[in-house]
């Protein structure tokens, strides 16, 4: 892959801070001739993130935000649509709400793990359930690419179960921060997003006040995606 014309392409589109509708279009016309597999997605994402981090430090610098949001929304719609330079406003077709205490939440996050067909992007606090714990190691065992952030202090917790997804493959990065990685979500196949308070943990389902909400709504999964890029890459990629 050309990854210096993608380059070129991405630079000269933030000269003005903003991703323009001609900008859009001409984008996705790139990326409908590239027809880029995942991996090769994954480094564009990597390229677009690269140059943001370049020019954050400057007085523009919460403008880059912007663009790079409108381009990792360009990068994950589908290529004839990106070619159009269709907004991908289409409004959601999933948009839900889960309560515990009660089996809701981990009702509906354990069927979305077991119905992904390629990704799982998870960004978690902590992980201690293993009814959760079990959902994903399957998924892994058939292929699915599960990805972890979370918490370096939580995974010393006892109950947790950090190590044993790593030991099982399961690409993990923990936070190298004195603060925490407090976040609960995850994308799955780059289409779906689960967030909310509802920790991964037993005490969630069965004793806390918690919530889940599932949504397919396209800006608010970019919104996460690029979050989770953000954090994959600061902290870096590598076993625990």
């Amino acid at each position: 892959m050309d990854t210096k014309g993608i380059d070129e392409a991405l630079r000269k589109t933030l000269q003005d801070r903003k991703l323009s509708r001609s900008e859009r279009k001409a984008l996705g016309g790139v990326l409908s001739e590239l027809q880029p597999d995942e991996r090769e997605r994954d480094l564009l994402r990597s390229r677009a993130f690269e140059i943001a981090r370049e020019e954050l430090a400057t007085p523009r610098g919460k403008e880059v935000f912007d663009w790079l949001e409108d381009v990792v929304k360009v990068l994950d719609r589908p290529w004839d649509a990106a070619a159009a330079g269709d907004g991908g406003d289409k409004a959601a077709e999933l948009a839900e709400v889960h309560f515990s205490p009660g089996t809701s939440c981990l009702d509906r996050l354990n069927q979305l793990i077991r119905s992904v067909g390629r990704s799982i992007d998870i960004a978690v606090f902590t992980i201690t359930d293993n009814r959760i714990t079990r959902t994903l190691l399957d998924a892994h065992r058939r292929g699915v690419k599960v990805r972890l952030v979370t918490d370096d202090d939580k995974r010393e917790d006892r109950g947790s179960d950090v190590d044993e997804l790593a030991r099982a493959g399961v690409d993990v990065v923990l936070d190298n921060s004195r603060f925490h990685m407090h976040h609960k979500f995850a994308v799955f196949d780059g289409k779906v997003v689960v967030t909310g308070s509802f920790n991964w943990t037993r005490q969630a389902t069965d004793a806390n006040q918690e919530n889940l909400v599932v949504t397919d709504d396209r800006q608010l999964v970019a919104a996460f995606r690029a979050e989770f890029d953000r954090l994959w890459n600061e902290f870096g990629a590598g076993a625990a």
